[in-house]
């Protein structure tokens, strides 16, 4: 697993946990490679029904399966002005988190939970329940 050594964990604004950098990162820059571990499909319906339902990702060709994000890959917060992207390394296992513009010391590193940073399609939460996370 890749990471950059200044990440870390804290109790975000956004709700729940986030992950946070302590120095800043260049635009562009690998934030971390998470490895995943892929599911069939199916078993998405049982997720749905645990805990791990806001934390697992549609995963494949056709997002005919799911994905857990080991690492923080699953605790990045959305935002639909996000500082950061994932890619599905499909070959891999991995996804992978890239920032998208300078990320200052202190801040959050954000996702678009919709997997393309401009997509603004509803999400399956409201901003109410950021806070369960």
């Amino acid at each position: 697993m890749q990471r950059i050594d200044s990440l870390f964990i804290t109790l975000s604004p956004l709700g729940g946990r986030g992950v946070f950098t302590a120095a800043p990162i260049a635009e562009g820059s690998l934030i971390e490679v998470c490895p995943v571990i892929v599911l069939p499909g199916n078993h998405r319906r049982h997720l749905d029904e645990t805990g791990l339902y806001d934390y697992y990702f549609v995963w494949g060709e056709e997002d005919g399966q799911c994905a857990i994000a080991l690492g923080y890959g699953s605790l990045y917060n959305h935002s639909f002005e996000p500082n950061a992207e994932y890619r599905a390394d499909l070959t891999g296992l991995t996804l992978d988190f890239y920032a998208l513009r300078d990320i200052a010391a202190g801040e959050e590193i954000t996702v678009n939970y919709n997997g393309d940073p401009d997509k603004r399609d509803k999400l399956w939460f409201s901003a109410r329940q950021l806070g369960k996370k």
